[in-house]
């Protein structure tokens, strides 16, 4: 059992956001497993909201051409920005303290160590991209969710994603979820075939991490369990 406990730990310690992955295939088998086991999360009254589209080969790459391509278009064209909005506001309309100093410290610890200036908007955009390109991931994963359901669905998708980022972790495997193409639905939700009543939750790279890639040693700092627990007695 203390093997057992100290798997979980190592598996959720270990997890990060990938950045740069290796072109080795993940088999269907191993795909279909986590999936399987993610499947075990919990949701309010046993919903399983998830709906979960897996993107490789021809259909991946398509995807991320399309998507590289609009986020080309905004870049030369900021008006077209008007065009592209997500469904649901994940991050605040209002960034305050202590949240905007962490996003702050998480952007430029990564430029930084990627050489990226304050300034540099081309690098910066270059590497804005490499999302759409899922960090060369040979597996997508798009998420969806009936537009019918509770906002307390996203809370059961987050555990059911974990599930699947952590069980990955036991299969030698490396994952980073991503926001980034939420604004994008309206060429993605068609792209895999979702229907016209889901919304897109977000999607994540998946596969065997480049262990050389500079970016693969960027590691986010988390606060103490003190400064967010409250201890009531």
């Amino acid at each position: 059992m203390t093997e057992a406990l100290n798997a979980v730990d190592a598996a959720i310690h270990s997890r990060m956001s990938t950045r740069a992955f290796l072109p080795k295939a993940v088999p269907r088998s191993t795909l279909e497993h986590l999936l399987e086991i993610a499947s075990r999360a919990p949701s309010g009254t046993n919903t399983q909201p998830w709906k979960v589209y897996v993107l490789q080969g021809a259909s991946r790459d398509s995807l991320a051409d399309k998507v590289c391509a609009a986020h080309d278009a905004i870049r030369a064209n900021p008006e077209l920005a008007a065009e592209y909005r997500e469904e649901y506001d994940y991050y605040p309309e209002k960034w305050v303290s202590p949240y905007i100093d962490r996003r702050r410290e998480n952007g430029w610890g990564l430029y930084g160590l990627l050489g990226i200036g304050k300034g540099d908007k081309d690098k910066m955009h270059a590497q804005h991209q490499r999302n759409y390109r899922f960090f060369d991931a040979p597996v997508g994963l798009m998420f969806t969710l009936d537009r019918v359901m509770g906002r307390g669905s996203l809370v059961d998708y987050g555990m059911f994603m974990q599930n699947i980022m952590v069980a990955a972790r036991g299969h030698g495997l490396h994952t980073c979820p991503q926001a980034a193409w939420n604004g994008f639905a309206k060429i993605i939700l068609p792209h895999v075939g979702a229907g016209d009543d889901e919304m897109l939750v977000c999607g994540m790279a998946l596969g065997y991490a480049d262990e050389t890639a500079l970016v693969n040693t960027f590691r986010t700092p988390r606060v103490s369990q003190q400064a967010f627990t409250t201890w009531l007695e």
